[in-house]
């Protein structure tokens, strides 16, 4: 747990007494300062009649005693120390001010001389319990800005480290010395004093050349009654009570910084000059990192100097900070103090986000649960005796059961045994009955199919009928007619020659008596006949020729029909042959406009937006050759817009022709490429066409022109969310599981691994079955398809990494779900380099969550981390693999 709250940096100011050259001088001794203690305001002089006056939280003269300066200056930050807090007490001033007796003194003759050093370590055991607490010290000295140990001298250059994640600085080489008591206090302290750096000069005789910085570590005990509530799978709630041990960790930063110096006062000489350089440069960069606090800076110099980085926290940072400025009285110095007073000031400026660290002591919690666990093993044994006797009471229970269960076997195989012979005699009897069904069902086959074949006989011959029965009816009708009148024309001849055979009679009587007139009675005879025979010939002529008339009109009407039909389907032709000609025009004129522009555009875009085209030394060597040619087709491609417009594209996209599609669909593709025109082909329904062509053709080309269109437009983000909401990843998996030609299995594995850089459609993406789409194209064993599946896993595994370290989402990898761990163990190292490294970064990424720890064990993924983290020709990939080794508890376990 951990609470913030808001600290100002508390600044009090120290004024010396005089030394003994300023004694000396007596009356001639000039000031230039004036303390006003009840104020706490301090008045500089910068002559006799012009002064600046300053103010400070606390302000001590030269009588000040030690214990007063500790209990105002550092107590409350000691206190807070003790309460959880990190705190910072620090000197800070021109040397010979008296920093180091303020800080630092040890006070072995006089108690009341000892320093802020002693009197806080004295206050922190008194305060603690070494039974439950534990204090423990480091003390160091930056010199030459180089970081040393003053209690193991042996130890130079000490790193200093920063967590990445909470900004804490730490220093792993320095020495930790846990405390005893306040004589192993003295002992540690005189020890460092020793072996630090000081030297004799004008202003001081044993003046400090190096920063000490003593750090108090503790850590205290601490228990907090709680109520958890644990929720169980029947859905009641336990409340357990208990307590939970805590630890208050916090940090006390004691600083004895060395003093400013200028080298004309102070006389260095030699390599004092080139200790005095850097003192002045760590102090130079301390104060530059004081103003841009002070400002409200956005940038804050802190990794100027090892100083600055090692008082990152006191200075802006969680810690409570209190400084105390150490000035002298001397008007020769005028300049040093007034540096020292508005370096104060500024301090005065900064403020502090002080926290409460507080951590569960697990150690405690480990021997709690370690007696709770013994107890529960002696109840869990006194459990098994009891169930020991029960079990034996069981087992003798089970042997009577058994006992009669063996009888009841007996007498239930005599059952069993007649039951089967039962069974088999149904058995036979429904075997044969099948068989009879069987020959039943043949019969029943063979008449089906001969009926099936009368029936088609039976309609055929309808059919036949069916076109005859008109030609009959009216051969009929006509017969009817011609019929009758051949009656009525019999009828006539009968009573003609009834009629004559009458008259023969009537002349044979008559013959002897008409003897002389029956020459000219027979030739009138025969007049009449002869009258009556071409009349009755002449009728019938004539009805023969207005029955044939009438044919000849029918014939005539029915020649002129078939003409008028015959003259209509020419037309027609006609018209389609000419509406052929002007499709076949316009598929000539836009074929020669957009051929080579097409080809070409697609084969750059596809290097270019997919990425599964030729590297980029290939692409730099034709570049040359191809500006002319790009030129050109930009400006067939305007020319195409201009003249035939976007919609008309899109339109022939619906065309019956495979031809007019397939350019279509390439001209569309090429278009897609730029994104200036991706939204116009979205708002004009570019994108429904696209998806309906890859959902209903059949043909391998629109098929591929269409995944590299789409694979186009989905590198835009807002084009991903229409591609998915509208099934395009479904689409592009079936594609993939359908074809076997490799460039189009190229297009949508690059599609797929496009929609595959947006971590908002993961899952979607994955249940639409596009990552198990990927790994079965990875069959074809194309070296162009294979580099698209990679660039795909990569992407969905730096998305999916990203969002889960940013906590907005938790759980094993959907990668793994589909098997994706498996595959990469298994071809991570059979591809070539380029195909390579995006393997490596997509398993990489996949180690960086601690929820796929396992799976990464199982497979043996910590042998490939450490190849990596060696081997890989990618710096991030190395940086990746070594920081999954080094951050993931279960991995070091496993190294070890």
């Amino acid at each position: 747990m951990c609470f913030s709250d808001l600290c100002r940096v508390r600044v009090a100011l120290r004024i010396r007494p005089k030394n003994t050259d300023e004694l000396a001088q007596g009356a001639d001794f000039d000031t230039c300062v004036e303390l006003q203690p009840e104020c706490k305001k301090l008045k500089l002089k910068k002559n006799n009649w012009a002064s600046e006056s300053y103010q400070f939280d606390e302000i001590f003269g030269e009588n000040s005693s030690q214990k007063r300066i500790y209990e105002v200056v550092a107590k409350p930050v000691v206190e807070s120390v003790l309460e959880g807090y990190n705190g910072t007490v620090m000197a800070y001033g021109q040397t010979g001010t008296g920093k180091t007796y303020t800080v630092g003194q040890l006070g072995k003759e006089d108690p009341s001389e000892r320093g802020i050093m002693v009197r806080a370590l004295e206050h922190i055991l008194s305060s603690m319990s070494l039974e439950t607490d534990s204090v423990a010290v480091s003390y160091l000295q930056l010199y030459l800005e180089s970081v040393q140990d003053l209690l193991a001298p042996e130890k130079t250059n000490i790193p200093i480290v920063e967590d990445p994640k909470t900004g804490e600085v730490s220093l792993p080489g320095a020495a930790i010395v846990e405390i005893k008591d306040l004589e192993h206090v003295c002992q540690l302290l005189q020890i460092g004093e020793t072996n630090r750096h000081a030297a004799n000069t004008k202003m001081n005789t044993e003046s400090s050349r190096s920063h000490a910085i003593l750090i108090i570590h503790l850590q205290r005990s601490l228990k907090i009654k709680e109520e958890t509530t644990v929720s169980i799978p029947s859905d009641t709630e336990h409340t357990l009570p208990g307590d939970l041990p805590l630890v208050l960790k916090s940090k006390l930063l004691i600083v004895d910084l060395a003093g400013s110096e200028r080298i004309d006062k102070s006389g260095s000489e030699g390599h004092m000059i080139e200790e005095a350089k850097f003192i002045n440069l760590s102090l130079s960069s301390l104060g530059k990192c004081i103003n841009a606090l002070a400002e409200n800076s956005s940038h804050i110099p802190t990794r100027d100097s090892k100083l600055t980085r090692m008082l990152r926290d006191s200075f802006g940072g969680t810690a409570r900070t209190s400084l105390v400025v150490t000035i002298g009285p001397s008007a020769r110095h005028h300049s040093e103090t007034s540096s020292t007073v508005l370096f104060g000031q500024r301090a005065m400026k900064v403020v502090n986000t002080i926290r409460l660290k507080e951590e569960v002591d697990y150690e405690t919690l480990y021997k709690n649960v370690e007696n709770e666990v013994d107890h529960l093993t002696s109840e869990m044994e006194r459990q098994q005796k009891l169930r020991h006797r029960e079990k034996m009471q069981l087992e003798k229970r089970l042997k009577e059961s058994e006992t009669f269960l063996n009888d009841l076997k007996m007498i239930s195989s005599v059952q069993i045994e007649n039951l089967e012979k039962e069974k088999h005699q149904f058995e036979y009897a429904v075997k044969r009955l099948m068989q009879e069904l069987e020959e039943k069902e043949g019969r029943n086959n063979v008449l089906s199919e001969k009926i099936v074949h009368l029936e088609t006989s039976l309609n055929e011959k309808k059919q036949q009928q069916l076109e005859s029965f008109s030609t009959t009816q009216i051969l009929a009708e006509t017969t009817k007619t011609y019929e009758k009148k051949m009656g009525e024309l019999l009828r006539e001849l009968e009573e003609e020659r009834s009629r004559s055979a009458s008259m023969k009679g009537h002349f044979n009587v008559l013959e002897q008596q008409l003897s002389d007139a029956r020459s000219s009675a027979q030739e009138n005879m025969a007049r009449e006949l002869k009258r009556e025979l071409s009349k009755i010939t002449q009728t019938f002529t004539s009805q023969v020729h207005s029955l044939e008339e009438k044919i000849s009109q029918l014939v005539s009407e029915k020649e002129l029909i078939y003409g008028e039909l015959k003259s209509t389907q020419a037309k027609v032709q006609d018209e389609a042959s000419h509406r052929q000609s002007l499709e076949a025009e316009v598929l000539r004129l836009k074929r020669s406009k957009t051929d080579n522009c097409v080809e070409e555009s697609k084969t750059l875009c596809g290097m270019v937006r997919s990425g599964s085209g030729l590297g980029s030394e290939a692409f730099m060597h034709k570049s040359g050759n191809l500006k002319e040619t790009l030129a050109s087709q930009r400006g067939t491609i305007s020319k195409i817009f201009e003249e035939v417009g976007l919609p008309n594209v899109l339109a022939l996209l619906k065309s019956e022709e495979l031809e007019v599609q397939i350019h279509a669909v390439k001209v569309v593709a090429n278009l897609a490429a730029e994104d200036i025109n991706q939204e116009k082909i979205v708002e004009e329904g570019g994108l429904d066409a696209l998806l309906s062509l890859l959902e209903t053709s059949e043909n391998t080309t629109i098929h591929r022109a269409t995944a590299g269109a789409i694979a186009n437009l989905a590198m835009n983000v807002s084009n991903q969310a229409l591609i998915m909401n509208k099934g395009g990843a479904r689409l592009l998996a079936n594609i993939a599981s359908k074809t076997d030609d490799p460039q189009t299995m190229r297009m949508v594995a690059g599609a797929i691994a496009n929609l595959c850089g947006n971590e908002k459609w993961h899952a979607m993406l994955k249940q639409d079955g596009g990552i198990k789409a990927l790994l079965g194209m990875f069959q074809t064993g194309h070296t162009d398809v294979i580099a698209q599946i990679a660039r795909g896993l990569a992407n969905f595994a730096k998305c999916e990494s990203r969002v889960i370290s940013q906590g907005h989402k938790k759980g094993r990898s959907l990668l793994i779900e589909d098997g994706v761990l498996s595959w990469i163990m298994a071809n991570s190292t059979m591809f070539p380099p380029s195909t390579r490294r995006h393997i490596e970064l997509a398993f990489c990424h996949l180690a960086q969550n601690v929820e796929n720890s396992r799976d990464i064990i199982i497979t043996g993924g910590i042998k490939e981390l450490l190849r990596i983290s060696k081997e890989s020709s990618r710096d991030d990939a190395r940086n990746l693999a070594k920081k999954a080794l080094n951050s993931n508890p279960a991995f070091l376990k496993e190294i070890q």
